[in-house]
C-alpha cells in the first residue's frame, strides 16, 4: 500500500507542493491543484492522529479495514477546501522559520481550544465549521493558509456554524486569480503560527534549528486572541461574497456552479452574490479591517497586483 498508493500520491504531492510553493499568479495548474488537494486530504488521515480518527469514526480497526477506508476517503476534503480563499504567505524576512508537526495539516478554529471536546484525542475542529483555517507549511519559509469564504468576507457569524453547502465528495470549481500572494509574515507572525502547529500535533514536531521548536518562549501567545486579531485572515478587499461561474464546452454544453459549489437547481443558487445583507456585511468588514491594519493590502490577487497601495 505504502509503495503503490502512497508512493504515488508522494511523489505527484510533492510536484504540487512545490508548484504552490512558488506560486505567484504567473501560471496554473489544475493538475497541481488536485494532486495537491489529494496530498493534504492523504496526509490528514494518515499520520497516528488521522488514522486514530478514522478508526474512531468507522469502528473498524483491522490494517486492512482501515486502509480501505483511508483509500475510499482520500478525497473527502477536496472540495470544501478548493472552494476556500487561499492565502500564500511568505516567512523569508523573519529569522524563524516554520515547523512541522507529526500532523502536518493543521486546523484552528479560534473558539475551539485545546481542550474543546472537537479538539480532544485525534479530534480537529471540522474544516467546514465557519471560523476554521486550516495551515499547511508548503516549506520552511512558505505557508498556505485557507480560510471558509463566507468567514473571510464576514467574521461575525457564530464561527462554530457550519458553512454553505458543507457536503463533501462534490465537485468544486477553482479561481487561481483568487489566491493571495505576497503577504510578508513578521516575527510575531511565525512565532504565533508555529505555537497552533506544536499545539495541534500529535506527539512530535520538527524544525531546522531547535530553538524554533519552543515558540512559547518569545511570544505571548493566547488561542482566542489569534482569531479576535484575524492573524489568519486573508485580506477581504479582493474579495466577494459570492459569484455564479459559467463554463462553456466544446459542443455547447455549458455548466453552473456558485463560489459554494452550488448548482443552479439549487434554491439558494448565488445567494450571496445577490444578498444585500451579505454585500453590506462585507462591506463593514473590508472597513474595519482597513481601519486595523491601514490601506496596504496584506495580501493581492491577480486582479489587485497593480492597486495593491
Amino acid at each position: 500500500m505504502e509503495r503503490v498508493f502512497f508512493g504515488r500520491v508522494d511523489t505527484l504531492g510533492k510536484k504540487a507542493v512545490e508548484f504552490f510553493a512558488e506560486f505567484d499568479h504567473d501560471r496554473a495548474s489544475g493538475d497541481a491543484l488536485e494532486n495537491l488537494m489529494m496530498y493534504m486530504s492523504t496526509q490528514k488521515l494518515r499520520t497516528p492522529k488521522g488514522l486514530d480518527w478514522l478508526v474512531a469514526q468507522t469502528g473498524r480497526r483491522g490494517r486492512g479495514d482501515v486502509l480501505d477506508h483511508l483509500t475510499a476517503l482520500r478525497t473527502m476534503y477536496g472540495a470544501i477546501w478548493a472552494e476556500c480563499v487561499w492565502q500564500i504567505a511568505d516567512v523569508s524576512d523573519p529569522p524563524t522559520k516554520l515547523i512541522v508537526s507529526d500532523h502536518p495539516v493543521t486546523v484552528y478554529n479560534h473558539a475551539c481550544a485545546p481542550g474543546h471536546p472537537s479538539c480532544k484525542g485525534a479530534n480537529d475542529p471540522d474544516i467546514r465549521l465557519q471560523a476554521t483555517h486550516t495551515l499547511f507549511p508548503l516549506s520552511s519559509e512558505r505557508l498556505l493558509i485557507l480560510t471558509n469564504r463566507s468567514w473571510a468576507c464576514n467574521p461575525r457569524r457564530p464561527p462554530v456554524e457550519p458553512r454553505a453547502n458543507p457536503d463533501l465528495f462534490r465537485g468544486a470549481m477553482f479561481n487561481f486569480l483568487e489566491i493571495q500572494t505576497r503577504r510578508q509574515l513578521s516575527e510575531q507572525d511565525v512565532l504565533r503560527i508555529n505555537c497552533i502547529i506544536k499545539r495541534r500535533s500529535h506527539r512530535y514536531i520538527a524544525a531546522a534549528r531547535e530553538e524554533w521548536l519552543y515558540p512559547e518562549r518569545h511570544v505571548k501567545f493566547n488561542w482566542h486572541a489569534v482569531g479576535s486579531e484575524h492573524l489568519l485572515m486573508p485580506d477581504p478587499r479582493s474579495l466577494q461574497p459570492g459569484a455564479e461561474m459559467v463554463m462553456s464546452y466544446k459542443g455547447g454544453r455549458t455548466e453552473a456552479m456558485d463560489t459554494f459549489g452550488r448548482r443552479p437547481d439549487d434554491r439558494r443558487f448565488g445567494h450571496e452574490a445577490r444578498s444585500a445583507q451579505e454585500r453590506s456585511a462585507h462591506s463593514r468588514w473590508c472597513e474595519e479591517f482597513e481601519s486595523v491594519f491601514g490601506p496596504e493590502r496584506r495580501g493581492v490577487s491577480w486582479e489587485d497586483r497593480g492597486s495593491a497601495h
